[in-house]
């Protein structure tokens, strides 16, 4: 009985506590949320008289590409996007004087460094100062040092480094620890180029990863040298050399003219004040773009813009706690209904996916097409990828724009399971499977490997949509399927390897892409437009709902199974099974990323 009432008492204790958790949880959320508003209020309040306004900009947060959904967004610096819009606006807009910017130390996509440069030369252009200022390029990449070469000054805090040298990738390969524990993979890939499937079963790169892998790499470094030379006053050839000679000190890059002056941020800041002229005022970028005057009336015709961030799914796109993925359903309802809305002149695709599921993929490729039969252009933005169930979705638009360090291509696929009967063994567990019907039910087993038949039988599924792919990507760009063919076989490419290649139009970011649907619409270039997102961004509420809307059911069912996973092994082997889809296929790229 003791035993009984201490069972009983303790489970009303656990509920209390449980409920005094989540309650306070809810309470600093919604707080967060109000706090959101309120800020938004005194922005308004703040910064509606102002003139003269110097913009600040921390490219040291990592951002998004597009905006985030999740209710937690109001945390987040501007994604790209929201970013190229405000710098965009900002260049024409006479209360702003100058930009002052914090340069990322380390690393950053290298699409994402190429836009921000291109968006800070423009505003340089337009007569107003970009003064940069870095406490140093210490992570060995160029990709900060680019984000900033469009600056007037590149200020440096005299005590760091500059180490901005090169580029260079670190590929993980499970293959040795999966051996080592028991576990066998069984991939079939797309072709030798979808190297992927490469990191699950080997211990090292091959010829076609390792030839692939430098190329855009390759690719990406003639780019950075190429924006940030005459931005320099120097020769492309001049700041290889100077840059391949480092690391320097503070005072050795400023002697070689890879910055222009020493100091502290304080000071930087203040130079820029001093640039600006009486009267200036520092506004943080995210302030500036919650308060920009909206820039046409409510009749000016309407771009529409569908944002495709993460993994490709089937279903609802998902948003929060870093879950970020591209619902097929999501996608292409919103194409139907940008399509059928009467105000929609264009629409804007902009992509920033590894790829994902191929039936998601051909769902959103045949509302993109849907739209284009209505007579409402669409054109394909990417962001720092694009690639396989990326560059999928957006084959069949009008025209893809793509930034020239854009990471796109990798037609192919891969797919397949991992053994663990003997991992299982190893620890006295039996999984023993038992089937009726054909025998195809059992290859989806991780309990034992393929048969030859099983195994037949899936490489014809995945040659199909392979087939099905470069099919699709032929017809979208209108290309003779023997071209996409010799393109294909899953290799990555640059945007700028792209353009050259046909499987991409035009290099630009998304300013480009807003002003190539104003052409395509038939508006002039200076025609003041809308730009609406489809579908609507849900408020916090909304996102709120969505993010909490799960049952205790499932809460319960999340914590056991955590319980179960918590050992390196199976947290190695859950992060290469869950980049198979449950379709049996992957268009997924590779995860490598240009440091």
């Amino acid at each position: 009985m003791k035993q009984f009432w201490l069972t009983v008492f303790g489970s009303i204790v656990g509920v209390i506590a449980g409920a005094l958790i989540c309650i306070t949880f809810l309470i600093f959320l919604i707080g967060g949320l109000i706090g959101a508003a309120l800020e938004d209020a005194g922005d308004a309040a703040l910064t509606s008289p102002g003139r003269n306004m110097v913009l600040t900009i921390d490219l040291r947060t990592p951002r998004l590409d597009q905006p985030s959904a999740s209710p937690f967004a109001f945390a987040e610096p501007l994604s790209m996007v929201e970013l190229s819009r405000a710098l965009e606006h900002a260049r024409t807009d006479s209360r702003v004087s100058a930009v002052f910017v914090r340069a990322n130390t380390l690393s950053l996509p290298a699409a994402q460094a190429e836009e921000i440069s291109a968006l800070l030369a423009a505003l340089s252009d337009a007569g107003k100062p970009v003064i940069a200022h870095a406490q140093g390029f210490e992570g060995g990449s160029v990709l900060p040092y680019l984000a900033v070469g469009g600056a007037d000054e590149i200020w440096m805090q005299d005590t760091a480094s500059f180490t901005a040298v090169g580029l260079a990738v670190e590929t993980l390969f499970l293959g040795g620890l999966f051996e080592q524990f028991g576990v066998e993979p069984q991939m079939i890939q797309l072709h030798e180029y979808k190297n992927a499937a490469d990191t699950l079963t080997r211990d090292g790169y091959t010829d076609a990863h390792r030839e692939a892998t430098l190329s855009w790499l390759g690719s990406i470094y003639e780019v950075a040298l190429e924006t940030i030379a005459p931005a320099r006053g120097l020769e492309v050839e001049t700041l290889r050399s100077r840059l391949e000679a480092g690391p320097y000190s503070a005072e050795e890059a400023l002697d070689l003219g890879l910055i222009d002056r020493l100091g502290h941020a304080a000071e930087a800041r203040q130079s820029v004040l001093d640039r600006a002229g009486s009267g200036s005022s520092l506004v943080e970028i995210a302030v500036y773009h919650r308060q920009m005057t909206p820039p046409a009336a409510p009749q000016a015709p309407v771009i529409a813009l569908i944002e495709a961030q993460g993994d490709i799914v089937t279903g609802a796109s998902e948003a929060g706690f870093g879950a970020v993925s591209v619902g097929g359903d999501t996608l292409a309802d919103a194409l139907d209904a940008a399509a059928r809305a009467p105000d929609v002149a264009a629409i804007i695709l902009r992509i920033d996916s590894p790829g994902g599921s191929p039936i998601a993929s051909d769902q959103i490729w045949d509302a993109v097409m849907r739209a284009r039969q209505s007579g409402t252009p669409v054109i394909a933005s990417m962001g720092a990828m694009a690639a396989s169930g990326g560059y999928y979705i957006a084959a069949p638009a009008d025209r893809i724009i793509a930034n020239a360090s854009t990471l796109t291509g990798s037609i192919g696929m891969f797919g397949g399971k991992f053994v663990i009967d003997e991992a299982l063994g190893r620890v006295g567990l039996n999984l023993e499977p038992l089937h009726v019907g054909g025998e195809y039910a059992l290859a989806q087993s991780v309990s034992q490997p393929w048969s030859e038949a099983q195994e037949a039988g899936y490489r014809a599924l995945a040659e199909d949509v392979y087939e099905d792919f470069t099919r699709r990507a032929a017809e979208g760009r209108d290309l003779p399927l023997a071209r996409i063919q010799t393109l294909a076989r899953g290799r990555v490419w640059t945007g700028r390897q792209a353009l050259e290649l046909g499987l991409v139009d035009e290099i630009g970011g998304f300013d480009a892409a807003l002003a190539s649907a104003q052409e395509l619409a038939g508006l002039s270039a200076n025609q003041p437009v809308r730009l609406k997102r489809y579908p609507a961004r849900p408020d916090g509420l909304e996102a709120l709902q969505a993010l909490l809307g799960v049952s205790v059911e499932g809460v319960e069912s999340a914590a056991a199974l955590n319980r179960l996973i918590r050992s390196p092994q199976a947290q190695a082997l859950l992060r290469a099974q869950s980049r198979l889809e449950a379709e049996e296929a992957s268009l997924t790229a590779p995860q490598e990323a240009p440091r």
